[in-house]
This record gives C-alpha cells, sequence and structure tokens, in this order.
C-alpha cells in the first residue's frame, strides 16, 4: 500500500487541475477566440508546435484537427529550421504553444510564418511575452500550479493546453458544421468506428 502522503498527494492532484480548468474560464477572451477559430476553419493547413509537454499536447491537437478533416500536423522545432516549415503556406495557420511566450526553439518558426505570410496562434500564459506580442491572435493560458510538490513539473499546465485545444476543436465543428458520417468515414476502426458505422437494422 502507498504512504499516505502519496495517496494524498494523488488526491491534491484532482483538485489542482480541477480548480484550474474551472478558474480557466474567467480568462476566456471570446474576441481571440473567435478569431482563432476562424483562422482555423478557414486555412487548408495547420501547423503546431512548441517544446516539451508543449509539444506533446501540440501533437495532440494536430490529430484532432485531422479527426475533423481539418489538415493539420505537428512541426518540431528542429524540424522546422530544416526544412519542415515547407509544409505551410501563405493563408495556413501556424499554432504555437509556449507557457512562458519565450521558448527561444519557437522564434524561428515565428519568422518564417511572418515571411510567407502564415497566420499564427500564440498559447501562452505571458500576454507580454515576444512570442504573444508578434501573434496575430493570443490565447491565455493559465495555471494555478503543477501538480507535484515541487511545482516543476509540466502537469496541470499540459492539461491547461488541451482544455484549449479542446474547446477550440469543439468550437471549430459547430463552425464548419461538421457531421458524425463525416467522422465514421475516417474512423472506421475500433469501438468508436464500430458505433459510428453500426447499421440500422
Amino acid at each position: 500500500m502507498l504512504s499516505e502522503n502519496a495517496l494524498n498527494a494523488a488526491r491534491t492532484a484532482f483538485d489542482i487541475e480541477a480548480a484550474c480548468i474551472t478558474e480557466m474560464k474567467n480568462y476566456f477572451n471570446e474576441e481571440a477566440f473567435s478569431k482563432a477559430v476562424t483562422l482555423l476553419s478557414k486555412a487548408e493547413r495547420i501547423g503546431a508546435a512548441g517544446c516539451g509537454h508543449s509539444g506533446i499536447a501540440c501533437q495532440h491537437f494536430a490529430h484532432l484537427m485531422c479527426c475533423i478533416e481539418r489538415p493539420a500536423r505537428f512541426i518540431s522545432p528542429a524540424e522546422a529550421v530544416h526544412g519542415g516549415s515547407g509544409f505551410l503556406q501563405k493563408g495556413d495557420v501556424m499554432v504555437l504553444a509556449s507557457r512562458g511566450g519565450a521558448t527561444k526553439e519557437l522564434f524561428p518558426i515565428l519568422d518564417i510564418c511572418k515571411a510567407k505570410g502564415v497566420s499564427v496562434i500564440t498559447i501562452t500564459e505571458n500576454l507580454e511575452s515576444p512570442l504573444a506580442k508578434s501573434a496575430d491572435v493570443v490565447l491565455k493560458q493559465y495555471v494555478n500550479r503543477e501538480t507535484d510538490k515541487y511545482n516543476m513539473q509540466g502537469t496541470t499546465s499540459t492539461t491547461a493546453l488541451c482544455m484549449i485545444f479542446h474547446a477550440l476543436q469543439t468550437a471549430i465543428i459547430e463552425e464548419t458544421d461538421y457531421q458524425k458520417e463525416q467522422f465514421a468515414l475516417i474512423h472506421p476502426g475500433g469501438a468508436v468506428g464500430e458505433r459510428l458505422n453500426k447499421k440500422e437494422g
């Protein structure tokens, strides 16, 4: 059996992340969010980039976009400066995720996007950061604290970022009138595919 300290820490983690999601609604900016949804709904291609946990969340976001037929891919910061940015063309959208808004690995991507006419959406906690000030749209990420006792691991911050991504996908489904029949075609696998493609008898 785990120690009481470990069990209490685990229980507290639920409370910390639940509070973060609830409190983050207070920072919801309808105008900025609407601009982001409009850009993502109209773009032919969507890129997403971040480092560490933010990068992993961006991979999830790219998959979410593909699931509603918005062609997207995660572009690693390392690959972006070695030709990977060629995926994006004028009129496309790049999503940059950086809690502090000063992730140096993302600066070259920002410069490339500006030169190519690619719109940039930055998701960050720091609205005065370099990545925020240079973006076309900024979405506020809010983090109360990470779940570990040292407040250092990318736990709550990752959940907060994913919540923003989930809200974006939810709104885009409404704006584009995406239908479950479309998803059934591209997701025939697994229990979800079986349920969506079940023939009425």
